[in-house]
Order: structure tokens, then C-alpha cells, then sequence
């Protein structure tokens, strides 16, 4: 029975040497874990200020695009206001020269529009389209068949594909 004993308290000594080195590991590997932890967290924090700084500039941006975002129209519409000064102030002007002026004003505006993707609707003899015309009157034309457009009162416009403006306009009604 005193070997069971010895081989006992042998296998008690060899299972302690064993928990012993594993111990040392392990605390190798919780100051590298503990490395990597903060690794991670500089990392984190790191890119939180990152993107903190990503949104700000961004906000920014917007908002200068924001507040500057007419510019351009201004900008085109600048040499039609010339024209229209010029005109006014000719002296030597006369009927005919001043309705080719106001022509030409009216033609560059059109040509603005359509840089502008700005496009007009509702002429006379279109269907009524309730989504993008007003009827403001309606009348009764036997050449004509029930809701087309009989006369125009202002023109719509649309801008890409939104209406800006709808078509104020005279509807037949038999």
C-alpha cells in the first residue's frame, strides 16, 4: 500500500508542475491580450475622431452648397438683364427695334431654361391633365372634344421631372 501512496502523491506533484507552466502562459497571454485590448480601443477611439472630423467637414460643405446653391441661376440670368438694360436705355429706339429686343430677350430666356433642364408645357389643343394643368375657365367649342385646351392663361414648367409651375389654362366643356 505505501507505493499507492508514493505513486499518489507523485501524480499529485506531476499535475501541479503542469497547473504551474500553464499559469506563466497564461499571464503571457493576458498581457498580450491586454496589448491587443488596447491596441483595439487607441484603434477604436482613433476612428471615431476620424469620422467625427468626416462628418463635420462634410456638414460643412453642404451647408456652404446650400447657401450658395442660386448662384448659378443668377449668374445666367445676369446677361438677359443686360439685354434688357440696353434696351431700355437706347434712345433712337424704335417699335419694330424694341419687339426684336424683347424677341431675343424671350429667346435667350427659353434657351437658359432648357440649359436649366426647365421645360414648358400646356399649349392650346393639349388634353387636359389634371396633375399638371389648372383649368381656370371652362368653355364650350363643338370643333373641339370635352377637355382639351382651348386657350392658355400662363404656361407650366417643369424642372427635370417635377412640375414647378402648373398650366393655368381654358378647358372645352360640350
Amino acid at each position: 500500500m505505501p507505493k499507492t501512496k508514493d505513486n499518489s502523491s507523485k501524480v499529485k506533484q506531476k499535475s501541479n508542475s503542469k497547473k504551474s507552466k500553464p499559469r506563466s502562459a497564461s499571464k503571457k497571454e493576458k498581457n498580450n491580450f491586454e496589448d491587443q485590448f488596447n491596441e483595439l480601443q487607441d484603434r477604436h477611439i482613433r476612428l471615431k475622431a476620424e469620422f467625427d472630423n468626416f462628418r463635420r467637414r462634410k456638414s460643412e460643405e453642404i451647408s456652404k452648397l446650400l447657401q450658395y446653391d442660386g448662384e448659378n441661376v443668377i449668374v445666367g440670368f445676369l446677361p438677359i438683364i443686360d439685354d434688357l438694360n440696353r434696351m431700355i436705355d437706347s434712345e433712337d429706339a424704335s417699335h419694330d427695334s424694341l419687339l426684336d429686343g424683347i424677341d431675343l430677350v424671350k429667346n435667350k430666356i427659353g434657351k437658359y431654361f432648357e440649359k436649366l433642364n426647365v421645360e414648358p408645357f400646356g399649349e392650346q389643343g393639349d388634353k387636359m391633365d389634371t396633375d399638371i394643368h389648372d383649368a381656370m375657365l371652362t368653355q364650350s367649342d363643338e370643333k373641339y372634344d370635352d377637355d382639351i385646351i382651348l386657350e392658355v392663361f400662363e404656361k407650366g414648367y417643369t424642372y427635370r421631372d417635377k412640375v414647378i409651375r402648373h398650366a393655368k389654362v381654358i378647358v372645352n366643356k360640350k
